[in-house]
């Protein structure tokens, strides 16, 4: 039963986050560890693969609507892959409590960028390539650190980043999973050295997100509408982080 309601949860938030190319693991985490699995050893090496997989996934209804920059991501996501081990070798020396707390303060950081973004029109103009590649590499490095110690994947700090440099939302989404997809499955190795898995939870999850991937992959490169896409998300992430933040200090 427990297996079971993990499953449609990642499966519903692999549907929605897809859709903006953030992988899901601000949900995958903290649903595992309510569920009851260390945060450490299961909850954010798993919710790192699922990142990745999901993002990865989600490349191939984007790559197909011709919506992922891969030149102008190409800086951050290499930025991004070499910093996410780091990170994840740097989340065994925190407590647990921690990072549950910077984890609830990200992802409220997030919804509230989400928010301001909600309302703004789509760019019209994009910032040059060179510019985008310099500013790109440092925010990748940060992203992938960030993402790779809570088991994130970075999208929550590279999408409104993407957006401010010019990219349209569904552009924005999508170049948000190429670099997600770099920083999620290194962080995830980086996680794996420790020796940390979990086989029969680690298949059912993968499951659900294949599937959930690929629907909210192809809904937001064709149906969605960009302001109705970033409201729900930013909905659902106030819901996380006020449930982890009562969970820490509770």
């Amino acid at each position: 039963m427990l297996y079971a309601a993990i499953t449609v949860i990642v499966f519903l938030a692999s549907f929605l986050f897809a859709m903006l190319g953030l992988g899901g693991g601000m949900i995958y985490v903290p649903v595992l560890k309510w569920a009851g699995f260390n945060v450490k050893e299961v909850a954010i090496p798993l919710g790192l693969l699922l990142n990745g997989l999901n993002t990865l996934l989600a490349l191939i209804p984007f790559s197909k609507k011709k919506l992922v920059d891969w030149k102008g991501g190409m800086a951050m996501a290499i930025a991004a892959l070499l910093f996410a081990p780091v990170g994840a070798y740097t989340a065994q020396f925190l407590p647990v409590k921690t990072l549950l707390i910077l984890f609830a303060s990200v992802v409220l950081a997030a919804a509230v960028r989400m928010v301001f973004f909600a309302n703004n029109p789509e760019p019209e103009k994009i910032m040059p390539l060179k510019k985008r590649s310099i500013i790109g590499s440092g925010v990748g490095a940060f992203a992938g650190f960030i993402g790779g110690m809570l088991g994130l994947g970075g999208g929550f700090i590279i999408a409104p980043i993407l957006m401010w440099m010019g990219y349209k939302t569904k552009q924005a989404a999508a170049t948000t999973a190429f670099v997600v997809t770099f920083s999620s499955f290194s962080g995830y190795l980086g996680h794996v050295a420790e020796g940390h898995f979990n086989w029969p939870l680690t298949i059912i999850v993968v499951i659900a997100v294949i599937a959930g991937s690929q629907l909210g992959g192809y809904f937001m490169s064709g149906k969605a509408k960009p302001k109705w896409v970033k409201t729900l998300y930013a909905v659902v992430l106030f819901a996380v982080a006020a449930k982890l933040i009562l969970g820490s200090v509770l």
